[in-house]
Order: structure tokens, then C-alpha cells, then sequence
């Protein structure tokens, strides 16, 4: 009798352990199936849904919700508009490669759609994003040389909006953004002008720094890549082009000082990316009145 109590007692021990494990499981699958979209909501619950989520924030679930509303109702009243904020909510999610497919998804579905503006305005962001990213792999320069052709592209998509849609609400973030990856740009050609400098590769430094001064002018690098033509030029003794470099300086940048500014070896490399100009609180939603 002894030994059979003691075995129900095990028995029943056992059995509440095995009752705590399952229902730890099927509460741990609730919760995980809390984030995805239940099959019976109809379409307006839906978009409902999905539309609560995006306003809180909730960007990975809202992407649940967005693509079972595009996949469930491909023809219906809101697919439409869960495509284009697909495009928003990839982005915010981080997910800009997904962004930039969705956009052009949109873009080659619906060529004049409300928001096919939109979707251009956000393809050219997609394309680049520092994402805290850059700075830390800049000095690796594969992939430096690799960010700066994004830089380029994005650039480039976003001019291409704005002669599309010049009358559209997205154009001035979109100038924003652009200022700031012509500023990158910059940048970069005149840390690699430093960088022949301090190796003696004089010609490949003027090089750079004519490219900032032709085709990158009126922002912050212009006067030192004229401080290094003068260095350059009189390292190289081309005493006239010196000279005309300096008078430009002198003339345009009166108070920049050569001797405190010695090309970029004094400046952080870090200050390009606190223009402010890449917040993702600045980036809209597509507007839903449209």
C-alpha cells in the first residue's frame, strides 16, 4: 500500500508539471498569435486594425495586418491603400529594402494613382539611410565607396521626384534630405583629398577637391577644398594657381583661417551626421484623404 500511495503521489506531481508545461505553451502561442491578424476579420476591420497599429507605432505588426489585407482583398476598397503604406511601414520598420520594392511595386501598378508621388518620394529615401551605420563603417572603404553610391542614388531618385511632382507636400523634406547627402558627398571627396594629402599623392587630392568645388559647390566643404588646392598647388610650386585658389578663399570665406583650419584633420567626421536632416519622425504617411 505503501509503495502504491507513493507512486500517486509522483504520478499526481508529474501530471501538474506536464499541466504547467502545456499551458505555458499554449499561452506563449497566444501571445505570439496576438501579432498576427485574425482570418475572420473582414475587410474593414482589417484596415482598422492595421490603421491603429501604424498610429501607435506598431510597425512590425501593422506590416502583418497591411500584407493579409493586400492578400486576402487584392481588389477590395483598401488594397490600394495597404500598398502604399506598406511603403511606410517597411520603412519605419527599418526594413528599406522592402520599402524601395514596395514602391516600385506600387509605382508599376498604379502609374497615376494619388500616391504614386508618394511612392517615388519614398523610393529615393529607401535608397540611402545612414541608420547610425555609416559612421562606424566609414573608414573600411568598400564599404565606404559602397554608402556613397547609395548617397548618389538616393540623391539622384529624389531630384527625379521633385521634377515630377514639384507641387507635392513630401517636396520639401525631400530638399532637406538632399542637402544633406550633397553635404555626404562632399564630405567624402574631401576626406579622401585629405587622404592623398597625407600621402603625398598631390594631383589625386586636387582632384577631389576640384570635384567638390565644380560640381559640389555651396556647402560647408567648399573652403577647404580650396585650403587644399593652396596646399597642393604650393607644395607642387604652381605659384598662379596658388594664388587664384587663395584670392577665391579670401574673397568668398573671409573669416575661414588656413592655419586653424587645416583641411579636415581638425574637424570630426561625425558632425555630418548630426545635421538633423535624416529623422524618421520627419517622414509622412501616404495622406488617406486622397
Amino acid at each position: 500500500m505503501t509503495i502504491v500511495h507513493n507512486f500517486s503521489i509522483s504520478s499526481k506531481r508529474n501530471l501538474g508539471f506536464f499541466s504547467i508545461f502545456i499551458l505555458s505553451i499554449v499561452l506563449a502561442s497566444c501571445s505570439s498569435n496576438e501579432e498576427m491578424p485574425d482570418e475572420r476579420l473582414i475587410e474593414k476591420e482589417l484596415y482598422d486594425q492595421a490603421q491603429v497599429r501604424l498610429k501607435n507605432e506598431s510597425y512590425s505588426t501593422a506590416i502583418y495586418s497591411l500584407e493579409a489585407l493586400e492578400s486576402r482583398f487584392p481588389f477590395g476598397r483598401y488594397a490600394e491603400q495597404a500598398q502604399a503604406e506598406l511603403i511606410y511601414a517597411y520603412y519605419m520598420n527599418s526594413q528599406f529594402e522592402a520599402s524601395q520594392s514596395a514602391a516600385e511595386r506600387f509605382i508599376n501598378l498604379h502609374p497615376r494613382h494619388a500616391h504614386t508621388g508618394y511612392a517615388f518620394y519614398m523610393k529615393g529615401l529607401a535608397a540611402f539611410t545612414d541608420d547610425s551605420g555609416l559612421f562606424s563603417r566609414y573608414f573600411q572603404s568598400d564599404l565606404a565607396k559602397r554608402e556613397i553610391v547609395m548617397a548618389q542614388t538616393s540623391f539622384d531618385e529624389l531630384s527625379d521626384f521633385i521634377s515630377r511632382y514639384p507641387n507635392s507636400k513630401y517636396v520639401p523634406h525631400a530638399q532637406q534630405r538632399m542637402i544633406y547627402l550633397k553635404n555626404l558627398t562632399a564630405e567624402h571627396e574631401i576626406y579622401v583629398a585629405d587622404f592623398y594629402m597625407k600621402r603625398g599623392a598631390y594631383l589625386a587630392a586636387i582632384g577631389r577637391a576640384k570635384y567638390v568645388i565644380e560640381h559640389l559647390p555651396n556647402t560647408p566643404q567648399t573652403p577647404y577644398a580650396l585650403s587644399i588646392l593652396i596646399e597642393a598647388y604650393e607644395i607642387l610650386e604652381y605659384s598662379e594657381l596658388r594664388q587664384t585658389s587663395l584670392d577665391i578663399l579670401n574673397n568668398n570665406y573671409p573669416d575661414f583661417d588656413l592655419e586653424i583650419n587645416e583641411s579636415v584633420q581638425k574637424r570630426s567626421w561625425a558632425n555630418i551626421l548630426t545635421l538633423g536632416f535624416l529623422g524618421k519622425e520627419d517622414i509622412q504617411r501616404p495622406d488617406i484623404s486622397q
